[in-house]
């Protein structure tokens, strides 16, 4: 996936929106201190909590605090979002410091690697390459002159399972409950692409309220105490915009992560980096899967 391709050409629009606001009164919640991953004259990555919204959404008018404005205010000066993460979702999330240096990234050619951390229900044992494509997925309001009909498009996701676990979690007629940890990488850049990829499985990322199994999700986060959506933008890598230098930008371990430690033992992230290096992801069988139509 290129940088040109995760760009969304609503960010701007978005970012000068944030920008016309007037500063948030005291009485509203207090924004959270952005843990910074990496930062030059540049550009600077934050690890985003889950929960947060990036900018100011049509979907919740409601919401006071977001990403874009606390980490402007925190830096002391304007960040200009690069890609985009889902609320729930937390991890590595980029910006640009300046304008000239959003519509360079933005023009750039090299491709960036993403890689997600992710909790699915059931066991799943093979590591392979989804080939399934997508049809967009449109909002109600924020879409509603787009165009229906377009077909479906390509999406591609590598699928490496870590570990399996079973919890005494009853589930329709069985006494426990299967899940997965899984590493995953997209190669294409759908909307919501691998929460749809693994709900295609039967292996849903749980937390997801929308794809996933909300039965499960409630019985799993009463057991585990773990309410959000078990997803973690955990490593990102690319060529810097300027210096050319090759980043990789890691969020560590999400907090979901400690659960798996404790009920599946310890799993060592430098592991997760060297099979990142081994480049396997990239080569492994690819199961092609037909759109259904509409």
């Amino acid at each position: 996936m290129t940088i040109s391709e995760q760009r969304d050409p609503e960010l701007s629009m978005l970012q000068a929106n944030d920008d016309a606001q007037h500063e948030l009164p005291s009485s509203e919640p207090t924004a959270p201190v952005l843990q910074i991953l990496y930062q030059d004259q540049w550009i600077v990555a934050i690890n985003k909590p889950a929960g947060m919204l990036v900018h100011r959404s049509f979907l919740d008018k409601h919401e006071t605090v977001f990403v874009l404005q606390t980490l402007r205010n925190q830096l002391g000066q304007h960040v200009f979002p690069l890609h985009r993460l889902d609320r729930p979702t937390s991890g590595v999330l980029l910006f640009a410091l300046s304008a000239a240096i959003a519509s360079q990234v933005s023009q750039q050619q090299s491709p960036w690697q993403k890689y997600y951390l992710a909790t699915v229900r059931g066991h799943l044992l093979k590591p392979f390459q989804l080939d399934y494509p997508l049809y967009e997925e449109l909002d109600a309001i924020a879409d509603k002159f787009a165009d229906v009909d377009k077909a479906a498009q390509s999406a591609l996701t590598a699928i490496y399972p870590l570990a399996a676990m079973e919890l005494p979690i009853a589930e329709r007629r069985f006494a426990t409950s299967r899940y997965s940890l899984l590493l995953l990488q997209p190669f294409t850049g759908r909307k919501h692409q691998l929460r749809r990829h693994l709900a295609h499985l039967f292996h849903p990322i749980l937390g997801d309220t929308t794809h996933g199994d909300n039965k499960n999700n409630r019985r799993f986060s009463e057991f585990a105490e773990l309410s959000r959506l078990q997803l973690h933008a955990w490593l990102l890598c690319l060529q810097h915009p300027v210096t050319g230098e090759q980043l990789h930008i890691c969020a560590g371990l999400p907090d979901f992560a400690e659960f798996w430690q404790k009920w599946a033992g310890a799993f060592d992230e430098n592991n997760l980096k060297a099979l990142v290096a081994s480049q396997i992801l990239t080569q492994l069988p690819v199961r092609v899967d037909a759109v259904v139509e509409k």
